[in-house]
């Protein structure tokens, strides 16, 4: 059974350690988010990633994509208050992001992975929505001990991220590491 986040700690997903960790425009920017991309945030919460992401493309459309109608309110309420008008919320289902095939340039998966039953079949949906030469931004939890996060066993090893997208026809482009708590990766799915 994978880990899932519980919305009732939200506050959790925006608070001084996190900012310390991983701070949004900084990791984005480390990620390669350009100004041109089209971009989703797959699993976006309160919009912590896709408020700054939206602002750094400008006029280009932000999808902050999540199960949670609890989380989407959040980040509607945060990019209004952003004056944004490019975010685009959309509820999913863990394995159908219902967004147009190859929409977007650049998408971002953070801590997301580990939580995900069936890891090759949401890979494969992150894929569709993807145009060729796009880039998958993951973040996820190192699979070591750690202070805080998610039971180790619940966490999976970059390498077999790594692994699960080559085969489904992405190369790796960078590996990050965000902290000892973080590692990053940036897979671009081949023309």
């Amino acid at each position: 059974m994978a880990h899932k986040f519980n919305p009732i700690n939200k506050n959790k997903l925006d608070n001084e350690w996190r900012r310390e960790n991983l701070p949004p425009v900084e990791t984005l920017e480390k990620l390669g988010l350009q100004a041109a991309d089209v971009f989703a945030d797959i699993g976006c919460g309160i919009g912590y990633f896709t408020i700054p992401a939206a602002k750094m493309i400008g006029d280009n459309s932000a999808y902050a994509l999540d199960t949670s109608p609890e989380m989407l309110a959040e980040v509607v309420q945060r990019s209004e208050a952003a004056g944004l008008n490019n975010i685009k919320t959309v509820k999913t289902e863990e394995l159908d992001l219902l967004i147009p095939d190859e929409a977007v340039s650049f998408a971002l998966l953070v801590n997301v992975i580990h939580e995900i039953v069936d890891k090759n079949q949401f890979l494969e949906e992150t894929s569709r929505i993807l145009k060729p030469g796009g880039k998958l931004a993951i973040v996820d939890w190192e699979k070591a001990q750690t202070e805080m996060g998610p039971p180790i066993d619940h966490r999976i090893a970059k390498d077999d991220v790594i692994a699960i997208l080559e085969e489904i026809g992405f190369y790796c482009q960078k590996t990050q590491a965000f902290t000892e708590n973080f590692y990053g990766l940036v897979m671009v799915k081949n023309s």
